[in-house]
């Protein structure tokens, strides 16, 4: 049996590096200050913030309706296609990098920018690329069609 029926990853990858991205940004801004300061930073940085939690709370509700896991190392039990998930096959991780960015211009933190991008890249060979086998092991034909109507990121 292919082993990414089980689970797609032993380690919850995305949400680990969302964390380390936020640390290492603050712990960065604080010991070698890089500004990213320029006329509505902030409101622009609180506009990614608020859209990134508000998709992050939309998907894990589409999640939670179809009971199946929010958790990208473990099984999926169903194929979520509506919410946002309709827009996106990875609007989590798409909300992740929006929580970066924002974090970044509501801090005045220039290190979130990178980190955001190093987030995304991590992301997509650590657990994208996995959780793409894992379903098309447990849904075939049902992903493969659903992945050439939604795009991938954005």
């Amino acid at each position: 049996m292919n082993s990414y029926r089980k689970r797609p990853t032993a380690f919850p990858w995305p949400p680990a590096i969302l964390v380390v991205a936020v640390v290492t940004g603050l712990v960065l801004g604080h010991n070698a200050p890089f500004p990213l300061q320029f006329p509505m930073a902030r409101p622009l940085g609180v506009a990614l913030l608020a859209a990134g939690m508000s998709i992050d709370v939309w998907a894990m509700m589409a999640l939670h309706k179809a009971r199946t896991t929010i958790w990208p190392n473990r099984s999926t039990s169903h194929l979520v296609v509506n919410g946002p998930f309709g827009y996106s096959r990875n609007p989590i991780y798409v909300s992740n990098v929006m929580l970066l960015l924002g974090a970044g211009l509501v801090l005045g933190n220039m290190w979130f920018v990178p980190l955001a991008i190093a987030d995304a890249v991590l992301t997509h060979f650590l657990a994208v690329r996995r959780e793409e086998n894992h379903l098309i092991a447990n849904f075939g034909y049902k992903y493969e069609a659903y992945c050439r109507a939604v795009r991938r990121w954005i």
